[in-house]
Parts: structure tokens; sequence; C-alpha cells
């Protein structure tokens, strides 16, 4: 399988290169694709990343900017990383071996928080239980879809936030199958430190709960800033 990697980036001049060599790292061998999605255009993080990837704007909205790399790769898997996530070794193997049999056409990774801090170990602990009992990853877990059932889903909603807890509970909705690696991706824990550990998690919580009681992705957005 060929396989497509598409990372949305919004203003990571200095974190795009460190997110690209561990993709490379960890791509060994493989054939890869490499698609970053700038919602920022002029922002400098195309300019500042290195070769070997494909360079694309579209506008601002993971959504928006994932619909749009999607469109423009050629693999048979396409792979949504984040730019602070980075893939487990052999992560690329156990694509194609979660996707071999046909009865996925969707999957994530267990996921990892870069952190010691015991309350995102917790959260990192509460995060995998629910993929491992609902079948509900989140983004940063690095989804991937056999390309062709990503189209026949129609891609990500055109929605705010919340496009990854959506596009798994349509998967569900409609009893297909969500593959799980057991090994992790690890992000990073940057944006819990940086509104605040608890703050965040207990916004995270309540967006996630309100959403799935039908509150529409456009009203609560205005939580995230």
């Amino acid at each position: 399988m060929k396989i497509s990697v598409i990372i949305p980036v919004y203003h990571e001049e200095g974190n795009i290169n460190p997110c690209l060599d561990a993709l490379k790292h960890v791509a060994g061998g493989a054939d890869l694709e490499i698609i970053l999605v700038d919602g920022a255009p002029g922002s400098g993080t195309l300019m500042a990343a290195g070769g070997g990837v494909i360079k694309i704007s579209a506008p601002k909205g993971r959504a928006k900017q994932m619909n749009a790399g999607a469109k423009a790769a050629v693999g048979d898997v396409l792979l949504f990383l984040h730019a602070d996530t980075v893939l487990p070794a052999g992560a690329f193997g156990a694509v194609e071996r979660a996707l071999a049999d046909g009865s996925a056409g969707a999957g994530a990774f267990r996921l990892a928080i870069d952190t010691k801090n015991p309350l995102l170990k917790f959260i990192q602990f509460t995060a995998n239980l629910r993929t491992k009992v609902f079948r509900m990853p989140y983004g940063d877990q690095a989804f991937f879809f056999r390309k062709k059932y990503f189209e026949e889903l129609g891609g990500y909603r055109n929605i705010p936030i919340m496009e990854d807890a959506e596009i798994m509970k349509r998967i569900r909705k409609s009893g297909g199958k969500i593959a799980v690696i057991d090994a992790p991706a690890t992000t990073s824990a940057r944006r819990w430190q940086k509104e605040g550990i608890l703050y965040a998690a207990l916004r995270n919580k309540a967006v996630g709960t309100l959403f799935r009681l039908g509150v529409p992705a456009e009203k609560l957005a205005r939580y995230y800033g």
C-alpha cells in the first residue's frame, strides 16, 4: 500500500521540521507521500519546511485542511497526523496489517502524552479506555483510512471543531469497523500546558459531552478561543 500522510498546520514554523524528521525516521523505506496543508498562507510554515514533501494551502480549519490534503493525495491509505504527534516505530507496517483483510476501513493508534504529569497520565488512561471500549479515538491518535472508504464517507464534515469525533461517530453508526493499533502515537502536552491542564481537561470533557448530546460544533467552538 502507498500511504499518504496529511499534516494540517497553522503557524508551525518552529515545529514542522522536527515533525518531518521524526516522520521520515519512522517511515524508513516505506512508500510514503507527505502532504503539508497550511491554513495560514504566508505564515512561513511551508517555507520553513524541508524538502521531500508536497506543500499546499487551504482555508483555515482542520477539517477543510485535511479534506484538501486528501483530495491531493495519491496514496491507497490516508493517515492524518497532527504536527505535534510522533508515530511509533513500525507504524506504517502496522497500518497495512490493520487494513489488510478489508474488515476495517479506518483506524487509529493508542494514545501517549509526552509528559510525567499525573493528571495528564490519567487523561491518557481514560482516552485509551474510551478507545478500547467504545472505539471512539480522537484526532491526536493519528487516524488512518483506506482512501476509497474515506471518499465514500464524504470526508470530514466542514465543522470548526470535533470533526474527529464526528467522523468516528458516523463510522460506528453505519456499522463500520475501526481498527486500533496497540502501539501509541505520542502527542505533545503543549496545548494542555499552555491553557492550564485542569481547565483544558474539563473544557474538553464538557465540549465532547455536549457535542455527543447534539449541541452544534459551531456553538461549541467559541470555547476554544
